[in-house]
């Protein structure tokens, strides 16, 4: 079922890129008026057909993650998921007429063999697939108090800094959503009416909108750059972290750890380095269209 579950994340992650860029391209060409009333843009881009695209491209990725996290351990389905940054690459340089430099290509190599590398030393295994309220209360309350403590101190620092403690804020939040919704997905078993009034569901809708709009501060707060090893690496940690605490997925440590964390190193240069990329960073788009 991991071999579903990879593929599955793998779709998703692609489908998050398609909707990433499709919707920077909307909102990158669409003309709004100085004399237009705040938010107006918004309207006019409801009306545009790429716009929209992007956005049931954000559908089918939540199916496939969806899917994804039902077939397979968190701690394998999170960690895919920042194979977006790669896919953003080649889709972007598409839609921008861009071909990736030298660069590029050398920071797409590295974060797959970094990621690679990861999972199969880790080489998580599946665990439970429901959650008891209580252990879910305890980790919660957690997250929570390492959630606000972040965002109490990104108010002190400059604008580098503080791009990278949202990061850390964000991913948790993008962690969470994921495992509320595989314990969501797990209700499907005992029929519909059971995931639709499972507390869950309405748990990822509510921490998904909450992560969502973290992550518009994140990027406002300063560059890519200095977001994304953050997010990609914070999302990655702590969904294996909720993997073994909240749904009981074994993971291999031990001896490992030193390579799994070289490999984990090299997730992040090459995330920093794909971030730097005008596809990925949305540098120049205006220029192009």
């Amino acid at each position: 079922m991991t071999v579903v579950s990879v593929a599955l994340a793998l779709l998703a992650a692609l489908a998050n890129a398609a909707a990433s860029v499709l919707q920077r391209r909307a909102a990158a060409t669409e003309q709004v008026s100085p004399t237009a009333r705040r938010f107006s843009w918004l309207g006019h881009l409801l009306h545009r057909p790429v716009w929209m695209w992007g956005s049931a491209m954000l559908l089918v990725s939540g199916i496939c993650q969806a899917g994804a996290l039902a077939a397979g351990p968190l701690a394998v389905v999170q960690p895919v998921m920042a194979t977006e940054l790669l896919f953003t690459l080649v889709v972007g340089s598409v839609f921008f007429h861009r071909r990736p430099d030298t660069r590029a290509w050398w920071a797409f190599t590295v974060m797959v063999l970094g990621l690679a590398v990861f999972l199969i030393l880790v080489s998580p295994t599946a665990g439970t697939s429901r959650v008891a309220v209580g252990r879910w209360l305890a980790t919660g309350a957690v997250l929570v108090a390492i959630v606000l403590g972040l965002l109490a101190l990104s108010t002190r620092l400059p604008s580098a800094p503080r791009a990278t403690v949202l990061g850390m804020a964000t991913a948790i939040g993008f962690s969470c959503t994921a495992a509320l919704m595989k314990d969501a997905i797990a209700r499907l078993s005992d029929g519909l009416v059971a995931l639709l009034t499972a507390w869950q569901t309405y748990g990822v809708a509510v921490l998904g909108l909450t992560s969502f709009l973290m992550l518009q501060l994140t990027l406002r707060a300063g560059t890519l750059v200095a977001s994304q090893p953050a997010l990609t690496l914070g999302d990655s940690l702590v969904s294996l972290v909720l993997g073994a605490v909240l749904f009981e997925e074994r993971l291999t440590l031990g001896i490992y750890v030193v390579p799994e964390l070289v490999a984990l190193a090299l997730v992040g240069a090459g995330s920093v380095q794909l971030a730097r990329t005008p596809e990925v960073s949305g540098k120049h788009e205006e220029s192009v269209w």
